[in-house]
């Protein structure tokens, strides 16, 4: 896959981006120039979030960027996204892969050189790694520090994308591991302005 996709990766929460909708969050992280939204909600049920996640892929489609939905393949494929996001205690990648089959796109969450090397076999096409720095939106995040993510990046041929507690003043050190962009989730959503933080950190991205 194209490492550009993964440049700002924007997670959309109903929680921390309220009173904004999560189509709201979307927009206007598109419109800052975030190039993947992923939908993470284990609140709604199948059909509530296959109808949310059709409309935010067309929404992507419209900017050119591209839509992943955690978790849920079922729902991924359901309403033509563009990939899936799958955890360590998801469906196995192997097992995804056989249900949909390239272009479709298949991400792991991933925190050691190992679970990399397992994830390359399986068939990733790109990976998520952290948390890279202390989170508040996830709980029971295990934090890898940047020498971790570093490790991981220069094992793998794949994609990264950085997760966890990326702020406007670590994307500098983020990207100098070699990732293909980061993944954010309150330094973006949260905000008084998300485009605005969406072009923030879309600029620091950019490599000399």
């Amino acid at each position: 896959m194209d490492p550009k996709i993964l440049t700002l990766y924007v997670i959309p929460d109903r929680r921390l981006g309220a009173p904004r909708s999560i189509l709201e969050q979307t927009s206007a992280a598109l419109e800052g120039g975030a190039t993947a939204i992923q939908l993470r909600d284990k609140e709604l049920t199948a059909r509530e979030l296959t109808d949310l996640a059709s409309r935010m892929t067309e929404m992507c489609r419209k900017k050119g960027a591209k839509l992943f939905v955690n978790d849920r393949l079922d729902v991924a494929l359901a309403a033509g996204a563009d990939g899936c996001h799958l955890g360590q205690s998801d469906l196995p990648l192997a097992a995804a892969r056989k249900l949909a089959p390239r272009p479709f796109l298949l991400g792991r969450s991933t925190r050691t050189v190992e679970q990399a090397r397992i994830a390359l076999e399986e068939g990733a096409d790109y990976l998520g790694v952290g948390a890279v720095y202390p989170t508040g939106t996830k709980d029971d995040a295990s934090v890898i520090g940047i020498e971790g993510l570093r490790a991981v990046v220069e094992f793998t041929s794949l994609p990264v994308v950085a997760i966890g507690g990326i702020g406007l003043s670590s994307v500098r050190e983020v990207m100098a591991t070699g990732a293909s962009g980061v993944a954010v989730v309150s330094a973006v959503v949260e905000t008084p302005d998300p485009t605005v933080s969406a072009v923030e950190f879309l600029k620091l991205t950019k490599k000399p």
